[in-house]
């Protein structure tokens, strides 16, 4: 019998729903064996003591993206892939951004063309329709769904990426008519406008007024909105980023409703408060993103939702912007907080902040942070299962995590491109010391190792989230509401 490659030993394996001693067997990139006495492989690693658990799917991350305005971000897909191994993910699903006018089957090629140089660990792309013209959704989007491309953004907010109600609906036909998931940044565009014009009048310039800009009821609006959209073509939603208590509250009806609505929060939101963007000067733009992080109260209330599971996942919303003219301060230390880009790194920290919270500190435990961080967001974007599973078959990701381990966030430690963590200061315990992708180690001891491009695309089969609750409408009409066919 040939020797199995890696021989991971006497670690704890934890999955979403099982914790075991055991030791796992990788041959050829899989995992050959699960078990104990496993004949001997060309390399040992001993694990006593230590977490062995599937390496982290980041689902939401921008990557070497270019904003609708011009600006560029501070990642490339190494430095960012990098950042996202040491944290312990081994994939990412990240953007290939259209902006308007752009051919939709262009933008793919461009960046597909990035991660193949630059990318370490697996990756996926949603793609995001800031411009879904007639022809892209009728000609360009159905081979790229077929090519595995299986989920789409769309932005109700934001001057030049926002899609109209109409225009949303087409979005939502047309991911049905493909069985793909359409993504969403719902706010309301006018409650943000107005009020960021009136505070701007009064003087109210600084970051902090960046949290009071998008009102908690923008939050409520856009997704009541959305998900009756949603309900009203019978298509299944990815609610992005909810930050607050009332917008997790129409979540929870809408999914004991019946409809098929998934939705994901951050870090962020539940580790940050508007209280963070208060600082002198231009200082709070390190904590500015979108949405605004909001109050204590509701960093509670979204960690019931996640154990109520009316929220399913916990994503980075990586979007990093160093602090300097290339980034946050491109307008001047004297910048309005509508003139400074919106975004946050959170690849690295992701992780070890979830672990720190749930596991060494009790909330929840070890297999729901495996749940959340990893599992779950392999079932809902079609990547299960080979991804997202300590299991014969799976890809041998993995991520052996030291419980004991203390690290203190520092901006000297940042590898992303943003140079700095808004997590700065804070001690977690519990940390990833070791990081295998499709058994090959790629990060150990605090050091990436990985050749630059040595990641793999993943291709997405579509209709991946298409039942999620059982509920099925295969004589679905959306002139049922008003006595005739439209089709």
């Amino acid at each position: 019998m040939q020797p199995f490659d890696i021989v991971i030993r006497n670690g704890t394996i934890v999955t979403a729903t099982d914790t075991t001693r055991a030791d796992v067997a990788i041959a050829g990139g899989t995992i050959a064996a699960i078990g104990r006495g496993l004949e001997s492989g060309k390399r040992e690693i001993d694990a006593s003591g230590k977490y062995v658990m599937p390496g982290g799917i980041d689902a939401h991350a921008h990557i070497e993206q270019l904003t609708a305005s011009g600006l560029l971000n501070s990642d490339n897909f190494e430095s960012a892939t990098k950042s996202a191994a040491l944290g312990g993910t081994t994939t990412v699903l990240c953007f290939a951004a259209q902006h308007v006018g752009m051919s939709l089957t262009k933008v793919v090629e461009d960046y597909h063309a990035l991660a193949q140089r630059g990318a370490v660990i697996d990756y996926a792309f949603h793609m995001i329709l800031a411009d879904p013209r007639e022809e892209v959704l009728r000609d360009e989007l159905p081979p790229l769904i077929e090519a595995g491309h299986s989920s789409l953004k769309v932005f109700m907010t934001y001057d030049r990426l926002r899609v109209d109600d109409m225009q949303l609906l087409d979005v939502l036909m047309a991911a049905r008519e493909n069985k793909a998931l359409v993504l969403v940044h719902a706010e309301n565009h006018g409650m943000i406008t107005w009020l960021s014009k009136r505070l701007l009048a009064k003087g109210y310039t600084a970051p902090r007024y960046h949290a009071v800009s998008h009102p908690r009821l923008g939050e409520v609006e856009a997704f009541t909105r959305l998900i009756a959209f949603a309900e009203f073509i019978d298509q299944p939603i990815m609610i992005y980023h909810v930050s607050s208590a009332e917008g997790a509250a129409v979540i929870r009806a809408a999914r004991g409703r019946g409809l098929k609505v998934f939705a994901e929060t951050c870090p962020q939101y539940l580790f940050l408060t508007k209280n963070d963007l208060d600082k002198s000067g231009i200082e709070g733009a390190k904590w500015m993103c979108s949405p605004p992080v909001r109050e204590p109260a509701d960093q509670e209330t979204l960690w019931q939702a996640l154990s109520l599971g009316d929220l399913q996942l916990v994503s980075s919303d990586h979007a990093p912007y160093a602090f300097n003219e290339k980034g946050k301060v491109m307008a001047g230390t004297s910048a309005n907080f509508k003139q400074i880009p919106n975004g946050m790194p959170g690849l690295q920290a992701r992780l070890p902040l979830l672990f720190d919270a749930m596991v060494s500190n009790g909330r929840f435990g070890a297999q729901k942070f495996v749940e959340w961080t990893s599992t779950a967001p392999a079932q809902i974007y079609g990547l299960a299962p080979r991804k997202g599973a300590i299991a014969v078959g799976a890809d041998a990701d993995i991520a052996l995590w030291d419980p004991d381990k203390r690290v203190t966030f520092s901006d000297v430690d940042v590898v992303d491109g943003a140079g700095y963590t808004p997590y700065v200061g804070r001690t977690v315990r519990g940390w990833p010391v070791a990081v295998l992708r499709r058994g090959e180690v790629i990060a150990e001891n605090g050091s990436c190792v990985a050749k630059p491009g040595s990641g793999e695309f993943l291709p997405r089969k579509a209709g991946a989230a298409a039942e999620p609750l059982g509920r099925s409408s295969p004589e679905f009409d959306p002139g049922r509401n008003f006595g005739a066919r439209l089709y």
